[in-house]
C-alpha cells in the first residue's frame, strides 16, 4: 500500500490533509432530495459513496435521468390526454398542466429517489 498523503502536525498528532473533490455545479432539486434520502436511510452507503468520490457524480447522474424521464414521460401524457386549450379556457389548462406535473414528480420520486 503506497502513502501518498501528505500530513500536517497538529498537537502531537499527524493528521492527513484530505481534500473532498465536489462539482462546481451545484445539485439539482432531484440530487439534493437523493442526497438527504442517503443521508437520513442509508448513511453507510451515503458515507462509502462519499469516501471513494462516487457520491457526486452519481447524483449528477440521477439529476439528469430525471430531468429527461421528466421531459418524455410529460410528451407521452399529453398525447394520452391532450390539454384543453389554453387561450379559451386557462385555468382548465393549467390545471390539466398541474396534474400532470404532480403525476410524474411522484413516479420519478418513487422510482429514482427513494428506491
Amino acid at each position: 500500500m503506497s502513502n501518498n498523503l501528505s500530513y500536517t502536525q497538529t498537537g502531537d498528532y499527524l493528521l492527513p490533509n484530505l481534500t473532498l473533490h465536489q462539482p462546481k455545479t451545484p445539485l439539482g432539486k432531484y440530487g439534493r432530495m437523493r442526497l438527504n434520502f442517503l443521508k437520513q436511510q442509508h448513511p453507510v452507503l451515503y458515507h462509502t459513496m462519499l469516501l471513494n468520490g462516487s457520491l457526486y457524480p452519481t447524483l449528477n447522474e440521477l439529476e439528469q435521468t430525471a430531468a429527461a424521464m421528466k421531459e418524455q414521460m410529460m410528451t407521452d401524457l399529453l398525447a394520452k390526454n391532450p390539454a384543453p386549450d389554453k387561450e379559451k379556457n386557462q385555468m382548465a389548462w393549467v390545471q390539466h398542466m398541474n396534474s400532470l406535473r404532480e403525476q410524474i414528480e411522484e413516479v420519478i420520486q418513487t422510482e429514482l429517489i427513494y428506491n
